[in-house]
């Protein structure tokens, strides 16, 4: 049996491979017909996402304990899988004000794998390594291996190089895999079924991998103090929407008014939480900036204190 005929067999017990009983007649359709048959499955994926919530929020708290100590937030995948990871990680700095250098989302192939598919770089072993060494991987850092099939060299690699470097290992998956789960500390198997179009894992699988990654991010910046309320308190207002934003966000926090917000703000060096805490204390710069590294950062405390 050759190599070929090997992999065909395997993708044959993988569940994103699976052909979906539910769109059989999915070619036979007018376009709301084909369109139902893809929200049907899709409305399947928060109620398995749902399940492991417990198994999340462990993932959490090893990102936040990570962070404590100056660890990374490090996603690694191929294809859909790691272009996910490089959106969320790309989407933090400008809405929690964290270095580029905090989440990092690494792709199988570099950046160009990104607009084209780079042959060949999932199935590199090496190539997962040589990724990880580049950013001098630590045992401080979170790596959460991201591959709809639970299978892919390239990820597989990476954690097991990860766990050798004795760092944190988190992996995302859709289908049930023993040897993925062997090189994970916590392991996040979304399994949403067979895809309405059969192996296009970056529909249904793709949709649970995001709400994933949405969570670990946005739950491990809140937990490290990045919110207030409900409020992105920590936005870089680094372009014309996102100052608008932060003026918004001062005065939704605070209750004051336009003036009073730009004013704190231009005060505050455009920091909205700063400014925040300025107008909800009276307290000045300085002893605003105190409050709130005497208070890791948290606004909530940072007030009480003030």
């Amino acid at each position: 049996m050759d190599q070929q005929e090997n992999l065909v067999n395997e993708l044959n017990n993988i569940t994103t491979e699976g052909q979906n009983p539910n769109t059989l007649d999915i070619d036979l359709l007018d376009s709301l017909g084909v369109l139902k048959k893809i929200n049907t499955e899709d409305k399947k994926v928060a109620d398995v996402v749902e399940q492991l919530l417990p198994e999340i929020a462990k993932a959490v708290d090893m990102i936040v304990d990570a962070f404590s100590v100056g660890g990374r937030l490090i996603y690694i995948g191929a294809g859909t899988s790691g272009r996910l990871g490089v959106l969320d990680s790309v989407e933090c700095p400008p809405t929690f004000s964290v270095s580029s250098e905090q989440v990092i989302g690494i792709l199988a192939g570099g950046a160009g794998a990104m607009y084209k598919a780079v042959e060949g770089a999932e199935d590199n072993k090496q190539l997962a390594i040589g990724d990880l060494t580049a950013i001098n991987l630590s045992n401080k850092d979170v790596v959460v291996g991201i591959a709809a099939s639970g299978r892919t060299p390239y990820v597989l690699s990476a954690m097991q190089f990860a766990k050798a470097q004795e760092a944190t290992v988190i992996g995302i998956s859709c289908s049930a895999n023993n040897n993925y789960a062997t090189h994970t500390d916590v392991n996040l198997c979304a399994v949403v079924g067979a895809e309405a179009l059969t192996g296009s894992t970056r529909m249904k699988s793709g949709t649970a991998q995001k709400l994933i990654l949405n969570m670990l991010s946005t739950a491990s910046m809140i937990r490290s103090g990045k919110s207030y309320k409900n409020l992105m308190i920590d936005v870089n207002a680094s372009n014309k929407k996102l100052y608008a934003r932060a003026v918004r966000i001062v005065m939704q926090a605070t209750e004051c008014d336009f003036a009073t917000a730009e004013q704190a703000l231009a005060e505050a060096n455009n920091q909205t939480k700063l400014a925040s805490l300025m107008v909800l204390t009276g307290l000045d710069v300085k002893s605003a900036e105190i409050a709130l590294l005497n208070n890791k950062g948290f606004l909530r405390k940072a007030i009480e204190l003030g």
